[in-house]
């Protein structure tokens, strides 16, 4: 087997350039999120979706992932459910939640 170094060769002294492979489009359905984006936090999520990082006991953290695993669910939709009750719980108790007030008002 023999090499060839002439595409190589040419191109460094200006002869043919080797044709470029065409570009690919990505299978299936284009996407037609009309989203704007406001925080970086939301880029790549879904509408109504934002990514957020936590700091939480390991051994929870397990039991989730297990949870989520058996249940043939994602994390996030383990995580979002727990959140749901728990708000539920807090504003049966507490009455609807109050938005945080905004700076400098």
């Amino acid at each position: 087997m023999t090499k060839s170094f002439t595409g190589g060769l040419n191109s460094l002294l200006g002869g043919d350039q080797p044709k470029t492979k065409p570009e690919h489009k990505k299978a299936g359905r284009p996407k037609t999120n009309t989203r704007v984006i406001e925080k970086a936090s939301q880029e790549g999520t879904r509408d109504g979706e934002t990514r957020a990082t936590f700091i939480v006991r390991e051994d929870l953290l397990d039991k989730f992932k297990a949870i989520a695993y058996w249940d043939r669910n994602l994390i996030k939709n383990i995580i979002n459910s727990a959140l749901e009750d728990y708000v539920e719980r807090y504003e049966k108790k507490n009455g609807t939640v109050k938005p945080i007030p905004k700076r400098g008002k």
